[in-house]
């Protein structure tokens, strides 16, 4: 008897794990980041509080995982021919600029060098999601190997 309730113990744990799984992979990758938590941390080296994200298991299932944001193009001191900053929000709502948090921006890493963007130019990308909560001069969400799918 102790062994048919740990089977259905187990079975049941499988089944909400690959439910969660697809609920998470049929979200759109915003949706998820949105419920990401921060917590407010002191930085020394900044003299101030930063954002810091508390990354969940459900979360963590996606990391590694290639996934698709689509978004606004938003100019910063960061972007280099190969890494630029895409935004859920236009340039004048996003974290930088406006009142939106950090779970509204990712970096996105691309396999090459790609041409000009123009402020707020709407783009959708894919690429492996990588999760940051350790080097706070770093977004909390990161794309990998990154294309443009679609302008």
């Amino acid at each position: 008897m102790f062994a048919i309730d740990r089977v259905k113990k187990m079975l049941s744990c499988s089944v909400l794990f690959l439910t969660c799984h697809l609920l998470l992979a049929q979200s759109s990758a915003w949706e998820n980041f949105a419920r990401v938590k921060f917590s407010s941390k002191y930085q020394a080296d900044y003299g101030m509080n930063i954002q810091v994200p508390q990354f969940d298991w459900t979360i963590r299932l996606l990391e590694g995982k290639e996934v698709t944001l689509k978004g606004y193009f938003v100019p910063t001191d960061l972007q280099t021919p190969r890494s630029i900053i895409l935004s859920r929000v236009p340039n004048s709502s996003c974290f930088f600029c406006g009142g939106a948090g950090p779970e509204t921006v990712a970096r996105i890493n691309f396999k090459q060098a790609i041409h000009k963007l123009k402020t707020d130019e709407i783009l959708k990308v894919k690429g492996k999601l990588r999760l940051n909560d350790s080097d706070h001069r770093e977004m909390s969400f990161i794309l990998e190997d990154a294309e443009i799918v679609e302008k």
